[in-house]
């Protein structure tokens, strides 16, 4: 992956990210099951990790 691509997908990934937080919000008022989409946001959050490394460390 090159820089831009990493940039555009860390972009994805946040937006990705903010979607699945109001949808844990959403569940949350209507006491629903939480654990899939808060695997999901720990897997997202791994990943942003990951790319940020890599653009730091010029990693492309």
């Amino acid at each position: 992956m090159n820089k831009k691509e990493i940039e555009y997908k860390i972009r994805e990934l946040k937006f990705e990210y903010v979607r699945l937080q109001n949808d844990l919000e959403k569940l949350e008022n209507v006491k629903g099951i939480l654990s899939p989409l808060e695997k999901q946001l720990a897997a997202i959050e791994s990943e942003l990790h990951s790319l940020n490394e890599a653009l730091r460390k010029g990693e492309f």
